[in-house]
């Protein structure tokens, strides 16, 4: 079995579902990264339907901010439950929001937040399972912002996926193995 997975798709891929898959252990840590947004009865239902299909037995842990995951990731030890990542797109956005990036101020602080979380992805004790968005097969966005989004979530994706022992690309619903590291 791998110890670091990384699990991309494109948007309903199903690489949440077939993350979750991954995972026949009674107990995970299943990491929420996305935020909550007032008013947002859409985003809320999406969430619902996340958590409803997850096993009551599995602890979910929403982190309310970016430093969080890359510190959370360190803190592991080689016996600790699996821990599950949904997932870094809406990390990076977080890390995007607190910098200030939207309005053009990209600065170190995105670049340092990347830093550690590929650091602490690599160095993560436990069984890891990662879940992003593949947004590079599509269209060059017509918005600042979103070309921003794409171009950091595709740097960040190849660098994590540099660190992990397997990668798989859902699309349509179809797992495709990219890289399968054997240990021996």
């Amino acid at each position: 079995m791998s110890s670091r997975t990384l699990v991309l798709g494109g948007a309903r891929s199903g690489k949440s579902a077939h993350a979750e898959g991954l995972l026949a252990e009674p107990v995970v840590t299943y990491v929420a990264t996305a935020r909550r947004y007032p008013d947002d009865p859409d985003w809320d239902a999406r969430i619902a339907q996340h958590v409803a299909r997850r096993p009551s037995t599995w602890h979910t842990v929403e982190a309310p901010g970016p430093a969080d995951l890359p510190a959370l990731l360190t803190a592991t030890a080689y016996d600790d439950p699996p821990i599950l990542v949904d997932d870094l797109s809406t990390w990076l956005v977080g890390v995007l929001d607190d910098a200030g990036a939207w309005e053009g101020n990209v600065s170190d602080v995105v670049t340092g937040a990347v830093d550690k979380l590929v650091w602490s992805v690599a160095t993560c004790r436990a069984r890891l399972v990662l879940v992003t968005a593949e947004v590079g097969l599509g269209v060059v966005p017509s918005t600042r912002s979103g070309r921003l989004f794409r171009d950091h979530l595709g740097a960040l994706n190849a660098r994590v996926a540099e660190v992990c022992d397997e990668v798989t690309l859902l699309v349509a619903g179809i797992p495709l193995k990219l890289r399968e590291r054997r240990h021996g």
